[in-house]
């Protein structure tokens, strides 16, 4: 096998994991044996299988520790952070899959407009906290001064000095306030993220994540990873500390990281009261009237 066959491969795989956890349990095994497809041995058949058993188990547990989050009015909120393809999408999607987005929900702030460029800097990501009984995961946050402003030139030396005078401040004002704060980064290589950005530039439903400033980032390797030292050195702190998540494998990272956040809080499995169907009333004057064709969506499938 050569450079650009493996290339494929991984291009493929990369597709498939893309589609949701459902539709891909119910793939048949055969669609993994294309021309361009990594055979699909028992060996990989049972890996699936054994990944797929264990997200379902840990994303039972994340629904019991939703419910516990609000009975106990539990605040939290989980930054995650990493390189451009770094797989935090894919990991903040399995853990909001089987939740309440009322109880759990994603915070992806876009680029400061104007306004808010001359606001103090954490006051647009206040307004996104958890109130009692939430659990807030941000796509990204305060801390991309200390990456992408950095080195992309966004902010001057002394914004970027403040920053980092003002952050422990900032996240121990959070905890004192009842907010649990847990931080991962997502943790990549070099080669690993290259075939990545090769899979979204070929792959049409993925291009849009592709935008000028994550090209940029691709030059700009080297300049990131002393960014990213740094922010770890500086912000790692006993009351929020940093968490690594290895993610060259996209799953086990899923596995390793939900694993983990689970173990920061001691839910337990809250009870509820036995749920009964109450039976349908009937009215004898009732009469459902029919529905205008013109209206109906027509049924193609």
């Amino acid at each position: 096998m050569n450079a650009n066959d493996d290339i494929v491969q991984r291009m493929h795989r990369d597709l498939i994991d893309s589609y949701d956890e459902e539709l891909e349990l119910e793939m048949d095994d055969r669609m993994l044996t294309g021309e361009d497809a990594e055979p699909a041995t028992e060996a990989n058949k049972e890996a699936r299988r054994q990944y797929f058993r264990e997200l379902f188990r840990l994303q039972a547990e994340l629904v019991k520790l939703q419910d516990w989050v609000v009975a106990t009015g539990h605040k939290v909120v989980i930054l995650f952070e990493g390189r451009d393809a770094a797989g935090k999408g894919g990991v903040i999607k399995r853990i909001t899959q089987r939740l309440n987005p009322r109880v759990c929900r994603v915070a992806a702030l876009p680029a400061p407009n104007d306004r808010e460029r001359t606001q103090w800097y954490f006051q647009r990501y206040v307004s996104h906290l958890p109130a009692a009984g939430e659990i807030v995961l941000f796509d990204r946050s305060w801390y991309n001064r200390a990456g992408v402003e950095r080195v992309m030139g966004f902010c001057t030396d002394d914004q970027y000095e403040e920053f980092f005078r003002t952050v422990p401040e900032f996240e121990r004002m959070l905890v004192r306030s009842g907010i649990q704060l847990v931080k991962y980064w997502f943790s990549i290589s070099d080669q690993e993220q290259h075939l990545r950005f090769l899979g979204r530039i070929h792959d049409p439903l993925k291009q849009w994540k592709l935008s000028p400033m994550d090209l940029e980032s691709r030059r700009r390797w080297e300049e990131y990873t002393k960014a990213k030292e740094v922010m770890l050195e500086r912000t790692h702190i006993p009351e929020a500390p940093w968490w690594v998540v290895q993610a060259v494998d996209k799953k086990k990272a899923r596995l390793n990281c939900i694993h983990h956040l689970l173990q920061q809080m001691p839910y337990q499995e809250t009870e509820h009261p036995a749920i009964v169907l109450p039976e349908r009333e009937r009215h004898e004057d009732y009469i459902r009237n029919a529905v205008p064709q013109e209206i109906v969506v027509p049924e193609i499938y």
